[in-house]
C-alpha cells in the first residue's frame, strides 16, 4: 500500500469520482486507508462548482444556472452517493425487519420509494442552488467538502452492518488518525470559506450525522455503503438549505 498522501489522495478521487485521473486496480485495503482525503475531494469539487457558477453565472440567470450546476454535481460524482440514497429510500422506509432491509439494500432495483425520494431530493438541492445569492461559492464549497467529512466520521463513529464489503474496509482502516486528518482538512475549509458560519456549518453536519446514524440503527443494525452515499447527499442537501437563508 503506498502511503504516499499524494498517490492517496488520487485513489480516493478515483473512488469517489469520475473525474480524468489515472486509474488502476486498487484493493479494498488501498481505498479503506484513503477516507482521510474524503474531504479534499469534496473540496475539489466544490471549487470545480464554484468554478462554474462563475463562469456559467455570466451568461445564465439563476433558474437555468441551478439547474447545470445540479447536473455537473451528478456527472462529476457519477451519481455514486445518489444511487445509495435510493437504495436507502427504498429499504429504510419500507415496513419490513431488519434482515430484509439489509437484503433491499443490496438489490439492484428501484423501488417506488427510492424514486420519489431521488426526486424530492433532487428538486430540493435544485432549490437550494437556485435560492444561493450571487457570489455563494462559500455553500458550493462547504456543502460537497463537509458530506464527505459526514462520511468518514460516520465510518469511525458507528457500527458497520455486514461481515465483510468495502464499508467494512473502510471501517478496519478508518481509525483516529484518520478522522482527525480528514477533520481538520474539513475544518480548514469550513473556516477559510465560511468563518464562523462556516465552523457552524461543520458542527451542523456532525450533528445531522449523529442524529441520521442513530435513526438508520434503529432500522438495520449497523451502517452500510449506501448509508455512508446517503448521508453525504442529506448533508450537502442540509449545508445548501441553511446557508440560503437570508
Amino acid at each position: 500500500m503506498n502511503r504516499n498522501p499524494a498517490v492517496q489522495f488520487l485513489v480516493a478521487l478515483q473512488f469517489l469520482t469520475r473525474l480524468p485521473v489515472p486509474r488502476r486496480e486498487v484493493s479494498l485495503e488501498e481505498v479503506g486507508r484513503v477516507g482521510w482525503a474524503f474531504p479534499a475531494v469534496g473540496a475539489l469539487i466544490g471549487l470545480l462548482l464554484a468554478g462554474a457558477a462563475w463562469g456559467l453565472g455570466r451568461v445564465f440567470s439563476p433558474i437555468p444556472l441551478a439547474a447545470l450546476l445540479l447536473a455537473l454535481w451528478v456527472a462529476v460524482t457519477g451519481a455514486l452517493h445518489l444511487d445509495g440514497f435510493v437504495d436507502c429510500c427504498d429499504a429504510l422506509l419500507a415496513a419490513r425487519p431488519p434482515e430484509d432491509r439489509l437484503e433491499i439494500l443490496r438489490d439492484v432495483h428501484v423501488g417506488a420509494f427510492g424514486v420519489i425520494g431521488a426526486g424530492v431530493l433532487l428538486l430540493v438541492k435544485f432549490a437550494a442552488l437556485a435560492a444561493i445569492p450571487t457570489g455563494g461559492w462559500p455553500a458550493l464549497l462547504l456543502a460537497p467538502t463537509l458530506g464527505r467529512w459526514a462520511m468518514v466520521y460516520a465510518v469511525f463513529r458507528y457500527p458497520y452492518a455486514r461481515p465483510s464489503g468495502l464499508g467494512t474496509a473502510l471501517k478496519a482502516q478508518t481509525g483516529l488518525r484518520g478522522l482527525l486528518a480528514a477533520t481538520g482538512i474539513a475544518l480548514a475549509v469550513a473556516l477559510g470559506a465560511g468563518g464562523l458560519y462556516g465552523l457552524g456549518a461543520l458542527a451542523g453536519a456532525w450533528l445531522f450525522t449523529a442524529l441520521f446514524a442513530r435513526w438508520v440503527t434503529g432500522r438495520i443494525p449497523g451502517l452500510t455503503g449506501d448509508v455512508y452515499g446517503a448521508l453525504c447527499e442529506l448533508t450537502e442537501t442540509l449545508i445548501l438549505l441553511v446557508l440560503t437563508i437570508p
